[in-house]
């Protein structure tokens, strides 16, 4: 099925209403963002769909779906994880305790009620609670939480497709709870073979961690590998 289009200020963007898969990744706009198609919904397979080919939804309550593949790409290589030296302390106290899987919906309601620099409201509605809810139902999502006197304190989440991991969202509510619960993530998803990590947009936070930027182009060939491996 052929495309409709958006003609925005700065170029067109496919509508993927009913059947329409989504265009090819050259179509995305140039700004860094990468804004590649409006519409569609969050079915299972139209975001298994998309998380195959690099791209994923990010929009406000109210907004039709918007779905983004920025060039360039933040993205951390499991080896390449950096922990400073105050983050190591507290891993070597246990401050935490780490789970993975057990809340995976609250994770992500809480990732969502967090206040963000530089962001007024979320990006975390109802509606995308929902659905990665269904991806993690089916196997395809995953959090990891730091727990303090067995009360959930921090945890991040993202989606699993072979071996590639894509971070979504954290959260926290004592000091250090949120990265605890990230590079416990990282190094569990390294034990299990996953060769990257998708961080998204490049932060002074992720990089950090030892992330950093690489072409879209780049990331999608890496992509067309990992997503058709399975981990061990």
């Amino acid at each position: 099925m052929s495309h409709a289009y958006y003609q925005l200020p700065n170029g067109r963007v496919a509508s993927i209403d009913g059947h329409c898969d989504f265009p090819p990744l050259a179509e995305a706009l140039t700004d860094p963002n990468g804004l590649i198609a409006i519409g569609g919904d969050l079915s299972l397979p139209r975001l298994l769909s998309a998380y195959h080919q690099g791209i994923f939804p990010w929009f406000s309550e109210g907004e039709p779906i918007l779905w983004w593949s920025p060039s360039p790409r933040m993205v951390l290589y499991p080896d390449a994880l950096k922990i400073s030296r105050s983050l190591q302390k507290t891993l070597n106290k246990k401050v935490f305790e780490v789970r993975f899987n057990t809340a995976f919906r609250k994770v992500i309601t809480a990732c969502s009620v967090t206040a963000r620099t530089q962001q007024a409201g979320t990006w975390i509605t109802q509606e995308i609670i929902d659905a990665y809810c269904r991806l993690y139902e089916a196997g395809y999502a995953v959090s990891a939480e730091s727990y303090l006197n067995g009360e959930l304190v921090g945890g991040c989440y993202g989606v699993l497709i072979g071996k590639m991991f894509y971070g979504e969202s954290m959260f926290h509510h004592k000091s250090d709870a949120s990265k605890v619960a990230f590079v416990t993530l990282v190094e569990h998803l390294k034990n299990q073979g996953i060769g990257l990590i998708d961080c998204q947009m490049k932060t002074a936070h992720l990089a950090s961690f030892g992330a950093h930027e690489i072409d879209r182009a780049e990331f999608a060939l890496q992509l067309a590998t990992l997503t058709q491996t399975p981990p061990k």
